[in-house]
């Protein structure tokens, strides 16, 4: 079985996650009785937020006309913008964490792994190993 480093498994998780939480929170938003204009409002706004917190799946999307002829639509493209490219902050340093985390252990085990080596060549020195060439014929 093949095994990921777990940086890619996070990053991946990430991205699953962050691109099916817009459906749900959009149906969840009308659930919840938000005004058609907001949850719109919103969803634009997210997209846009993500786009500026580093997202490289979405992009600015803005209804200029009636981001400024709808109060409902203003409001929720402002408060999805800031929730979400917060969000997307947060996403994207989670995953420099994890790669950072993943480079340090793997740092860690080339350490161990040239201190070992070098044990066993401190154990073997002054010792006359002549004799163990023919051991692998």
């Amino acid at each position: 079985m093949k095994q990921y480093p777990v940086s890619s498994v996070a990053i991946l998780a990430i991205c699953v996650a962050t691109l099916t939480a817009c459906v749900t929170r959009e149906e969840s938003m009308v659930k919840q009785g938000y005004p058609r204009g907001y949850v719109e409002g919103f969803s634009d706004g997210c997209h846009s937020g993500k786009k500026a917190g580093g997202s490289m799946f979405d992009q600015f999307k803005k209804d200029v006309r009636r981001f400024d002829r709808d109060a409902r639509y203003a409001q929720g493209w402002s408060d999805g913008f800031r929730q979400c490219e917060t969000e997307e902050e947060a996403a994207e340093r989670q995953s420099r964490m994890a790669i950072e985390r993943q480079r340090m252990l793997d740092e860690r085990k080339r350490y161990e792994d040239d201190e070992q080596r070098r044990m066993e060549r401190d154990v073997l020195r002054g010792i006359d190993t002549r004799g163990l060439e023919n051991l692998g014929k």
